[in-house]
């Protein structure tokens, strides 16, 4: 399931609840996976707070945010990828509520090697996963 690690200078994102929600429903929608429990319970979002002088950039800057999203190998296309992106950074800069922070947001998208998504202590394959849902959707 994908996960999503946010991580910001503290006081950045007011709401942060709201954001993970938001981030959690914006990949499953990228994702276009159904709507049910195996999916909404297991895909989830994190948002860390760090101290402003935790982090910085090359030139000393510390406004930015840094977004990880990791997804199962290839679930993600091109075009899936481009607005994913953007939708990341338009969400994280409404959640601070600084429309200039979406061009300082970096998303790194990264993708679980095989075997690598663990849900209840077993380690899921991509095919496991596939499977999984069409039993759960009636159509194994």
């Amino acid at each position: 399931m994908p996960m999503i690690d946010v991580y910001a200078a503290k006081g950045t994102i007011k709401d942060r609840k709201a954001l993970a929600q938001d981030l959690a429903q914006a990949i499953m929608r990228w994702e276009k996976v159904p709507v049910i429990p195996f999916f909404s319970d297991n895909t989830a979002a994190f948002v860390h707070e760090l101290d402003a002088d935790a982090f910085s950039t090359a030139g000393g800057g510390n406004d930015h945010v840094r977004v990880t999203v990791t997804t199962n190998a290839g679930a993600l296309d091109r075009e899936q990828q481009l607005g994913l992106v953007r939708e990341v950074s338009e969400l994280v800069a409404a959640a601070a509520g600084d429309p200039s922070l979406a061009e300082r947001t970096w998303v790194a998208l990264t993708e679980a090697v095989p075997g690598g998504w663990g849900i209840g202590g077993h380690a899921y394959t991509n095919e496991e996963i596939v499977q999984h849902v069409r039993e759960l959707l009636g159509k194994a």
